[in-house]
């Protein structure tokens, strides 16, 4: 009996949450057009009907329904708008291309007048721009900073997409290989001279690594710098977390790349 009632139960939850939280259709997206840290936005705007699909599909839960997920569930289906409501906003400009007084690179997402702040999407029974999802939910609600490695800005200097959605049962082992990545390349880290080379990333928001990071690096430092320290020397390559344990070890900040992560785009 006590069976029965839980597969009634389970039955009746997902028949109140039609969402799909294993995000099948989203992942069928990403594995055909995220290319290692590059995406096909070419072939991903001349194909667009399966990613207007996710999008309204995202754009389809309610706040109450939105509510009544698990902390797991939510900062997966967050994380993935931030993603997907990205990889729309570029699909609806594309190609990107500056005019000769506009910013630097003429390729970017900073061309696009007001993506983070005047776009609005629909998610979770909210209307939202990209940075209402980082500054005003992601970042404050979930206090974990991981979320920095998981979203993507469309750009060659931030942690790449990943080529699979994130996933409530697997959001742990996902958040911290998304630092692994990021700090396993030249765009979030490099070694050099003994000093660690960090992305702009962490030099605007090194402080949301304090709580989570801090009490794991070196006495002596800065709040801050002791949870970048503490991260490196958990996430980062052998060389860097040797660096990472020398409470003497310098920190400096890379030039953030804006080049739109686009596979048509050359390699330096």
């Amino acid at each position: 009996m006590a069976l029965t009632a839980s597969l009634i139960t389970s039955a009746a939850s997902a028949a109140a949450d039609p969402f799909d939280h294993t995000y099948r259709e989203y992942a069928a997206l990403l594995s055909a057009h995220v290319a290692g840290d590059r995406i096909d936005y070419a072939t991903l705007e001349a194909h667009r009907a399966s990613l207007d699909r996710v999008v309204a599909a995202f754009g389809a839960v309610s706040r109450a329904q939105e509510a009544t997920w698990t902390r797991p569930q939510r900062m997966a289906y967050w994380i993935n708008a931030y993603n997907l409501f990205t990889l729309r906003a570029i699909v609806d400009h594309y190609p990107i291309q500056g005019s000769w007084l506009s910013l630097y690179p003429k390729n970017s997402i900073r061309q696009i007048d007001g993506v983070w702040t005047r776009l609005t999407w629909q998610a979770g029974g909210r209307s939202m721009t990209l940075d209402d999802l980082e500054h005003k939910l992601l970042r404050p609600e979930f206090q974990d900073p991981r979320v920095h490695f998981a979203i993507n800005c469309a750009s060659i200097g931030c942690p790449p997409l990943a080529s699979e959605p994130y996933r409530p049962d697997q959001l742990e082992a996902q958040l911290d290989a998304a630092a692994v990545r990021y700090l396993g390349g030249p765009s979030g880290l490099v070694v050099e001279n003994g000093t660690l080379r960090l992305s702009s990333i962490f030099k605007w928001f090194g402080s949301d690594f304090e709580a989570r990071f801090a009490a794991n690096g070196p006495a002596g430092r800065a709040a801050t710098d002791r949870a970048l320290l503490a991260v490196v020397a958990r996430y980062g390559p052998p060389a860097a977390q040797k660096v990472a344990q020398n409470a003497q070890a310098r920190i400096a900040y890379l030039d953030y790349d804006w080049s739109l992560n686009d596979t048509s785009a050359p390699r330096r």
